[in-house]
C-alpha cells in the first residue's frame, strides 16, 4: 500500500483569482512505513505573495525568482504520484490549486493521476468533535514533536502529517505488527506478510481486584432496578455460566 502525505505553500489564498503554487512537499509511505523517498520542490510562481501568506510561509520573491516554473516540474510530479494514494490536510485547498497549475498548463487534472485521497482535517473532526484540528492542535494532542516548526513548510507539513496520520490511524491491527517487529515480509502485491504467529505473543491478563468487582457488581444492582428486573450484563453472565 503507497500512501503520499503531500502539503502546499502557495501565494495566497485563491487560485481562481491567480493565486499560486510556490513548494510542493511529498512524503511516501509504504505499508505503513515512512521510506525516505520523497518530494520536494520550490517554485517560481511568477507573482508576489500576499502579506499574509508571506509572513506565513516566508517564502519571498527574491528566493523563488530563480526557482523553476510549474510547467518544468509537472511531469516529475506527475509521475511521482501515479496511481498512489494522497493524505492531506484540508484536501480541498492543496488539491484546488495543484488542478489549477494542471489547468493551467492543459493537462488533466492533477487529482485524476492519483488513486484515494483521505482528508486528516476531515478524519480529526469526525474523531475530535469541537475541537482545535490545525495540524498544529494535532499535533500537541496526539505527541508530535514540532518544536522545530518555526514556519510553514511544504516538506516539514508532510513530515509532521505523516507522524499525525500515523497516530490517529494506529488502531489494534497495527498494534499487533509493531509487537512481531520485523518478522515480515513484502507480497508480490506489496502487502506485509507477518510470518510470526500469534501463538508467540505474550500478552498480559489483568484481572479486577476484589474492590472493583464489588464496585462492578454495585452498578449492576443499580441498572437491575432501573430496569425493573435483570439488566443485560447479568443475563449475559447467566448465559455464560450455563455453557
Amino acid at each position: 500500500m503507497r500512501q503520499l502525505i503531500l502539503d502546499t505553500e502557495t501565494t495566497g489564498l485563491n487560485a481562481r483569482s491567480g493565486d499560486r503554487v510556490i513548494e510542493i512537499g511529498i512524503v511516501e509511505l509504504v505499508n505503513r512505513r515512512l521510506t525516505g523517498n520523497n518530494l520536494h520542490f520550490y517554485i517560481n510562481p511568477e507573482r508576489d505573495s500576499e502579506p499574509g501568506a508571506l509572513a506565513v510561509h516566508g517564502l519571498t520573491t527574491e528566493f523563488l525568482r530563480d526557482k523553476p516554473k510549474f510547467a518544468e516540474i509537472a511531469n516529475e510530479l506527475r509521475d511521482f504520484v501515479g496511481g498512489g494514494d494522497l493524505i492531506i490536510h484540508n484536501a480541498p485547498f492543496d488539491l484546488g490549486f495543484l488542478d489549477a497549475e494542471f489547468s493551467l498548463l492543459g493537462l488533466p487534472t492533477f487529482v485524476s493521476h492519483c488513486g484515494e485521497v483521505i482528508d486528516t482535517l476531515v478524519q480529526a473532526k469526525s474523531m475530535y468533535p469541537g475541537k482545535r484540528n490545525s495540524l498544529d492542535a494535532l499535533c500537541d494532542r496526539l505527541g508530535v514533536s514540532n518544536a522545530h516548526r518555526t514556519l510553514h513548510g511544504a516538506l516539514l507539513d508532510a513530515e509532521l502529517l505523516a507522524e499525525v496520520y500515523l497516530a490517529m490511524t494506529r488502531g489494534q491491527e497495527s498494534l499487533v505488527i509493531d509487537m512481531l517487529g520485523e518478522a515480515g515480509t513484502t507480497g508480490d502485491n506489496g502487502e506485509l506478510v507477518v510470518k510470526t504467529g500469534f501463538d508467540q505473543l505474550v500478552l498480559a491478563v489483568v484481572l479486577a481486584s476484589p474492590e472493583e468487582e464489588t464496585a462492578h457488581g454495585t452498578v449492576l444492582n443499580e441498572l437491575d432496578k432501573a430496569v425493573k428486573g435483570t439488566c443485560v450484563w447479568r443475563a449475559e453472565e447467566k448465559v455464560i455460566e450455563a455453557q
